[in-house]
């Protein structure tokens, strides 16, 4: 069960990652406007989920994948609290309700950590 997790979270994060080059306006409007260049972080963003995502599925360096995993979902925690300023709505791009916005940042998130730090083994 532990490989099957490890897997689905390799490719979980190569899939994220590419999506940020994919589909890169989805992400323009989810960048709380005080962070400089929004381009530039959303390729940094998406070139660091390929690389940990990959990363894990190699035991030399799942350790240190998991842990920058880690890392950027504590980076990620700004774009949760914004999206929720926001009224969890993207003029033109995503818009859900508001507590999936809060369920995204309270439940999510904290589960998508313990995820990285199960697998970082």
């Amino acid at each position: 069960m532990k490989r099957i997790l490890l897997y689905l979270q390799t490719v979980f994060y190569v899939f994220a990652g590419t999506n940020h080059f994919r589909n890169p306006h989805f992400y323009d409007g989810l960048i709380p406007p005080y962070l400089p260049s929004h381009e530039l972080l959303n390729t940094m963003a998406g070139i660091a989920e390929i690389i940990f995502g990959i990363g894990l599925f190699f035991p030399a360096s799942r350790k240190w994948a998991a842990w920058g995993i880690i890392f950027l979902l504590a980076a990620f925690i700004p774009v949760h609290i914004y999206f929720i300023q926001i009224g969890s709505c993207i003029p033109g791009g995503l818009c859900v309700p508001q507590w999936v916005g809060w369920v995204r940042l309270i439940v999510l998130h904290p589960l998508l950590i313990a995820w990285a730090w199960w697998c970082r083994k």
